[in-house]
């Protein structure tokens, strides 16, 4: 209801304000300047309202005219508007209507005066008839073919194009004048053609002239093209002068000529050039300045630039303004007696005089008023004003350039107050924007308001808020602190308004667009992440380059926009720029921007410069080339060695980014070429071209060659090396070695010299390991190098002469003994003593089945004792100690047999668990494979699974026993069995087994049947930890007259299939254990029935029992065959000797223990007890002296050096035996044939 009063009241009032209130005239459309090529074009329009309708008149240059009293004219006039045309056919009858015209809109509140209009008229331009042009010039030329555009006051657009009507290709080197000519900095032979036309266009009168072709031929230079320097083609001279007013487009033009095509360069010479100012167009040539500025007002400097030389125009611009409104007086109503103070202010190049009319009437010629009153500031000033003041001020300003005129009413009435603000109104605005709240009133005399608000302070107090007098309140810098209800009262009435501030939060961009470089190619993407008040809705975010609009590319998809990223593919020179942002919501706006540069690997450095040479070293100095928006870091100088250009470019010295030049050290007597690679933060460079090839003079060497050594290997020979010197380091030519070496002692202070060109150099005749002084010097043409340092060096090696004496062996326990001995003379070691070697070797039986162990262990150099480990107990071992040099091993001591103390035993090899009872579990085990002594016996522990139970302890005296029954066992829980074989050195490692007894068997008590045609399938639980047993199955085909047939099955298969079964027949099935019926089943077979076939021979008793017999005795023969070949016949000794086998590898049936059997009893009983092997090894069976099994066929040494000479098996062996050897056979000496006469062996 109240929204519906409201909109009644404000229709109400605007039709009193449209039909009942006098409104003065006011020009909405301004007759406007034209120029006329066509009698059509001739229309001269006024356009005004006012209540009443304005009355129109018009003045042309300052006289009254009457467009209706003209016969040549015609005239419209509409309610609110007056326009008139010619009604001529020629343009010479439009002639005289050329002048100044201003419209005159008149009603009983006054006169509103127009804008001067001008009228001119001019001649549409015309295809002029030409010559053909033909030009020649020569190649390198500069030559300009002219368009000579007709004449018009039309400023034409040039186009130069050929006969298809393509534009001519415009470059640095061919561009445009603003003359419309076509200018060349030089020709080219390509330049040649017949068909360079001008086009010239005119927008105004929509006409294209095409001019006549010109032909251009380019004789091709018969010499070598001369470059020229820079010249100024357009504008000619040093200096040219443009004015300009304010608001045009000034285009300051530099087009030259000159020979390679010069570079175009722009600066301002008075201040800085601002770039978003100007825009520079066709390739650099002109300068433009859209909207001119007093601003850029100044002196401005064309260069252009070649490697002739450069050339330079300077240009200075002046810009003045035609006269523009700097404050116009506002339309206002007025009570009567009030004062009107009508500012007018305006601006212009020079400035502009003020003037005022009233209703079209200047003042001068209005009938003096005292209580009007002119300022010289501007002001018109109306004292105490009636009814009668009513009327339309016009205020003037003009100068050299231009009027303009601006209409004020100055309407005296009285009406009461009004506020045509809505009640109620909600203004909503974000954080730190100025709010306006509106009280728009209506009266006269103006009615004044006053704001207050909700909060208890007074609003004026605040500086941020400002009450203007037409009723608007604004608050700068809104918080939520202003949000609230405000009121807007009219003074000394009742009337007042409400209004609602809102403040919500302001639009924040939180991540702002980064500065970007992108390679030329790549891909970028700007992001823009910001925060909007909820409120406030969705943003819109429009993205700006350089302040243009940028949408999404759905045909190239070089801009995609996705949520905040904007994605710029296949980057180019094109896409540098600023970015902008913008998060646009319906209250406020927030933006950021980034700028996107474009980089790239720098160009390569030019104009290579050798200068300053020193000696061993130069400068080179360069130019850096492009750095592409990516400044270089270091510049990198290579060199290539022309005597040693397979070497390739090589890295020679490195310089920061803001160097030219470097002074770089040089090797004598070499042959350089530089080059410089730049490095920025993308990349590398390319290598500059190469500079000239620069030689330095030869010199003596300034070093002598490193490790100087001796590496002599052969005896009497000192054989000499050094590291050969790089071949930058001769310094000269006809370079060599000069080699000095003598005796450490005896032979005095002489030096033996000799020269080389290449090492090594050897000395004959120089002994066995004796002691020189080596020098090597560098020597070339030019001298030789530095006096070298001696270094001591020896002569070759040779094996040592002399075995080590004094050897003897404690035995510190069964697996550990320590070997000593007297060190040798190190004279008879005939070199540089490395160390001694003891050498093993582990005595076996022929009886044994191990292979032969043999151990070598190396000491240090002065290291008489070595503590050996890990041997075997109760084994016979022999060694013998050398001493050894880097040449070889010298002969062995005298053999020295011993035998290690007894040990525990190894673990049982195997051991297997039967169980004959429920309470009875029979162990089965076999010898340990290592006694390490005389066994004398096993220790058995056993006890139940449960951890808590005891631990039962049966030890068993004889040592040839292999089996043990334990009895009273509970049948019910889990054993665990340990065994141990024992010596009188203790109880060995252990063998350990788990189990438990085997119940009594007993048949299955349930079946499940499956019954197919011919079969029936059988399918029971098998019990576990029960022992086997069989239940027999008996089938009758109650179908015929067939007696029962009977089945034995084992109880442990749980499944048993019943074949032989015929197709679609019922059968009696009966289950029988121990002649005693368990149940009986009845099942019908499934298939087709058959018809019983009469019995053949073949199924006769007597046939079958005759083959049965037959198969019997065949199987009786094979058995006796094989009883007798395993007696008797011949045997594998490989089976032999592998024993019998492990436990853990027999079969186990049903998760219970494996049978024992008679068969393995007896083969684990046949094989030797360890007394009896012992008895075979034992020491005295070892004869010493050739009669025993070991040395049946060889004495002890021989045995000995030939066990040494087998490839070794043992961890700490050697990989192999060097020739010489006294382990090898072919190195023993004849001396050692015979035992010797004493061992000494400690306990």
């Amino acid at each position: 209801m109240h929204a519906c009063s409201v909109t009644v009241v404000m229709i109400s009032l605007t039709l009193f304000l449209a039909v009942a209130v006098k409104r003065p005239p006011m020009i909405i459309t301004q007759p406007e300047s034209v120029t006329v090529f066509s009698v059509e074009d001739l229309v001269m329009s006024c356009e005004a309202t006012g209540n009443p309708q304005p009355i129109f008149r018009w003045t042309k240059d300052g006289e009254e005219f009457d467009p209706g009293s003209d016969p040549e004219l015609k005239v419209s006039e509409r309610s609110g508007s007056f326009a008139f045309y010619t009604l001529s056919n020629t343009m010479d009858s439009l002639k005289q209507y050329q002048a100044k015209y201003i419209c005159y809109a008149s009603n009983v509140l006054g006169t509103a005066v127009s804008n001067e209009a001008r009228l001119n008229t001019d001649v549409p331009p015309t295809q002029q008839k030409e010559k053909k042009v033909h030009v020649k010039s020569e190649e390198g030329n500069s030559i300009v073919l002219k368009c000579n555009p007709p004449q018009s006051s039309m400023e034409p657009i040039i186009h130069w194009m050929d006969w298809r009507l393509h534009h001519i290709q415009l470059s640095e080197r061919v561009v445009v004048g603003k003359d419309g000519n076509l200018y060349f900095a030089h020709l080219t032979t390509e330049d040649s053609r017949n068909d360079y036309t001008c086009n010239v266009q005119y927008l105004a009168t929509r006409t294209i002239l095409a001019k006549e072709p010109i032909t251009l031929t380019v004789n091709p230079s018969n010499s070598l093209l001369q470059n020229r320097r820079p010249h100024m083609l357009r504008p000619t001279g040093s200096h040219s002068t443009y004015h300009s007013l304010r608001g045009q487009t000034v285009e300051l033009e530099c087009i030259v000529q000159g020979l390679p095509t010069p570079k175009v360069s722009w600066l301002r010479r008075d201040a800085e050039m601002s770039e978003s100012r100007i825009i520079k167009d066709m390739f650099n040539r002109r300068l433009r300045f859209n909207n001119i500025s007093e601003s850029d007002a100044g002196e401005y400097q064309c260069m252009a630039e070649n490697s002739q030389g450069k050339a330079t125009h300077t240009y200075t611009v002046t810009v003045e303004a035609a006269p523009h409104w700097i404050k116009e007086p506002p339309s206002q109503l007025y009570a009567p007696g009030e004062t009107v103070k009508l500012h007018c202010q305006a601006d212009g190049i020079p400035t502009p005089t003020i003037s005022w009319t009233i209703n079209g009437i200047a003042l001068s010629e209005t009938d003096k008023d005292t209580r009007r009153s002119l300022t010289t500031g501007g002001f018109l000033i109306l004292k105490d004003v009636n009814l009668g003041d009513t009327a339309v001020y016009q205020c003037q300003a003009s100068n050299k350039h231009g009027t303009i005129l601006t209409n004020t009413n100055v309407y005296v009435i009285e009406l009461p107050p009004q506020i045509l603000t809505e009640d109620g109104m909600t203004y909503t605005f974000t954080e730190g924007q100025k709010a306006l709240l509106e009280c728009v009133t209506f009266g006269s005399p103006k009615p004044e308001v006053t704001w207050e608000s909700g909060s208890a302070s007074s609003l004026l107090e605040d500086p941020r808020v400002k009450p203007f007098t037409n009723g608007v309140l604004e608050i700068s810098n809104v918080t939520h602190d202003d949000e609230g209800f405000y009121t807007c009262s009219v003074q000394n009435t009742n009337l007042s308004v409400n209004a609602e501030l809102e403040v919500l939060n302001r639009t924040v961009i939180l991540s702002p667009p980064q500065a970007l470089k992108v390679q030329r190619g790549n891909t970028t993407i700007f992001t823009c992440l910001s925060l909007v008040d909820p409120k406030l809705g969705s943003p819109l975010i429009q993205w700006r380059k350089n302040n243009q609009k940028i949408s999404e590319s759905h045909t190239d998809g070089k801009y995609t926009i996705d949520g905040p990223d904007l994605k710029i593919t296949n980057v180019e020179a094109d896409d540098e720029g600023v970015y902008t942002c913008q998060v646009i919501t319906k209250h406020d706006m927030a933006e950021a921007s980034g700028t996107l540069t474009l980089w790239d690997r720098p160009d390569p450095p030019v104009l290579l410069q050798i200068t300053d040479p020193k000696h061993r070293a130069v400068t080179l100095s360069w130019t850096p080339g492009d750095d592409h928006n990516s400044a270089v870091l270091e510049f990198v100088v290579e060199f290539e060695d022309q005597g040693l250009k397979e070497r390739g470019w090589e890295e020679l010295k490195r310089v920061t980014g803001n160097k030219q030049r470097a002074s770089l050290p040089l090797w004598p007597y070499m042959s350089y070429r530089f080059r410089v690679i730049a490095i920025n933060y993308v990349g590398k460079s390319g290598p500059s071209k190469p500079s000239e090839i620069h030689n330095t003079p030869a010199e003596a060497p300034d070093n002598n060659p490193e490790d100087v050594r001796s590496e002599s290997k052969d005896p009497e020979t000192l054989f000499i090396r050094w590291e050969e010197m790089d071949k930058r380091n001769f310094n000269g030519p006809d370079f060599k070695y000069r080699v000095l070496w003598r005796r450490v002692v005896g032979s005095g202070p002489s030096w033996h010299t000799n020269y080389t060109t290449t090492q090594p150099f050897t000395v004959n005749d120089s002994g066995n390991f004796s002691a020189f002084e080596i020098k090597v010097q560098a020597v070339n043409e030019k001298g030789e190098g530095p006096e070298p340092d001696p270094v001591i060096g020896y002569s070759g090696e040779d094996v040592p002469l002399e075995a080590p004496m004094n050897v003897g062996v404690v035995l510190m326990n069964s697996t550990t003994i320590k070997v000593n001995w007297a060190a040798v003379n190190k004279e008879t070691v005939r070199g540089n003593l490395l160390g001694y070697k003891v050498l093993l070797l582990y005595l076996i039986c022929r009886r044994s089945r191990e292979p032969e162990n043999t151990l070598v262990v190396a000491t240090v150099a002065n290291e008489e004792e070595k503590v050996i480990s890990d041997l075997r107990p109760y084994s016979h071992y022999a060694l013998v100690v050398t001493v050894f040099n880097s040449k070889g091993e010298g002969p062995p001591s005298e053999t020295l047999s011993f035998k290690t103390h007894e040990g525990v035993p190894g673990p049982p090899m195997s051991m297997m668990l039967d169980s004959p009872s429920e309470t009875e579990m029979t162990l089965h085990w076999t010898p340990p494979a290592q006694p390490n002594g005389v066994l004398i016996g096993y220790l058995l522990q056993y006890q139940q699974s449960d951890d808590d139970s005891p631990m039962q302890v049966q030890t068993i005296e004889d040592p040839i026993a292999t089996h043990l029954t334990l009895r009273a066992l509970d049948p019910h829980s889990q054993y665990r069995f340990f065994l141990r074989g024992r010596t009188t050195a203790g109880d060995g490692e252990l063998i350990m087994r788990e189990g438990a007894t085997t119940l009594d068997g007993a048949p299955p008590a349930k079946f499940n049947f499956t019954v197919g045609e011919n079969s029936v399938n059988l399918s029971w639980v098998a019990k576990k930890r029960h022992r086997n047993v069989s239940f027999q199955i008996y089938y009758l085909n109650t179908n015929g007259i067939n007696k029962w047939k009977k089945k034995e099955v084992n109880s442990s298969q749980s499944f048993y299939q019943l074949q032989g079964l015929t197709p679609r027949s019922h059968y009696r099935l009966r289950f029988t254990y121990s002649n005693s019926t368990l149940f009986e089943e009845n099942i019908e077979t499934l298939g087709t029935g058959v018809t019983e076939v009469q019995p053949s021979f073949a199924t006769q008793g007597w046939f079958i029992g005759v083959v049965s017999a037959i198969v019997l005795l065949l199987l009786i023969l094979l058995i006796l065959c094989f009883i007798k070949r395993s007696k008797g016949g011949k045997y594998s000794v490989k089976d032999k000797e592998e024993g019998p086998m492990d436990s853990e590898a027999r079969p186990m049936k049903d998760e219970t223990f494996g049978e024992y059997s008679d068969l393995e009893e007896k083969r684990t009983a046949s094989q030797p007890s360890l007394g009896e092997e012992s008895k075979l090894c034992s020491e005295d069976n070892l004869d010493f002296n050739g009669s025993s099994a070991i040395t049946t066929e060889l004495n002890m040494d021989e045995s000995l050096v030939s066990q040494f000479s087998r490839p070794s098996e043992g961890p700490e062996a050697l990989h192999g035996l060097p020739d010489n050897s006294p382990l090898n056979p072919t190195a023993v000496s004849p001396a050692t044939n015979g035992m010797p006469n004493s061992v000494t062996i400690l306990d």
